[in-house]
């Protein structure tokens, strides 16, 4: 990601992106890559990641490729309610953390 200046020199812009990470749960199973992306959708945003990892997806998104029961996401501190679309629009810088719940006593 860059570009020209407005002279058209070769000075290249390094822009803002958004970034996904994986919180430790999901790291016990498979591989959670940090993911810089221009997405402009969670949805898109998680896929991007898919794309480095796909077997992350089926511990992510369930059948319906919707979020798993278990899985929350915060987009810059702000807990995802739309669980089913993940329509939620991301900033350029935005900051999206995917944790898995844990469950037992």
């Amino acid at each position: 990601m860059g570009g020209r200046s407005a002279d058209g020199a070769g000075f290249r812009h390094h822009w803002p992106v958004a970034s996904v990470t994986f919180t430790s749960q999901l790291r016990r199973f498979t591989e959670t890559p940090e993911v810089q992306t221009d997405a402009a959708t969670l949805r898109d945003a998680l896929s991007s990641a898919f794309e480095i990892n796909p077997r992350l997806r089926g511990y992510v998104l369930d059948d319906q490729l919707h979020l798993r029961a278990n899985v929350a996401v915060f987009i810059d501190g702000v807990r995802v309610r739309d669980r089913e679309s993940l329509a939620d629009a991301l900033g350029r810088d935005s900051r999206v953390h995917v944790l898995q719940a844990l469950s037992g006593g």
